[in-house]
């Protein structure tokens, strides 16, 4: 189990970008507090950057849709709805006392 952050340190609907085992993972806090981490990074755009997408719900999928091309990827399993050949890594996460662990 490693420490990844506070949960105050998540602002409600958004991700941030953790380092762990020196992959960067993107964490994410919807707005009842659910958490889920995926790979920070987006295979269509070859950049470190879904920590900063847009979370909402897609055919009762919890999702959150890349910053720049705009794919939607399940909070969940990490599966890409547009694509069936493309799924990232999703993460277990554990919240204790305030923190986030993986």
């Amino acid at each position: 189990m490693q420490y990844l952050c506070q949960l105050d340190d998540i602002v409600p609907n958004t991700g941030v970008c953790a380092l762990y085992k020196d992959k960067q993972i993107a964490v994410f806090r919807l707005a009842d507090n659910r958490i889920f981490a995926l790979d920070n990074y987006d295979p269509f755009s070859q950049a470190n950057v879904l920590s900063r997408g847009i979370l909402g719900d897609l055919d009762n999928q919890v999702v959150v849709a890349s910053p720049i091309h705009k794919q939607h990827f399940n909070l969940e399993s990490g599966q890409c709805l547009e694509d069936e050949k493309i799924k990232l890594t999703s993460y277990a996460v554990i919240i204790k006392e305030g923190a986030v662990y993986l």
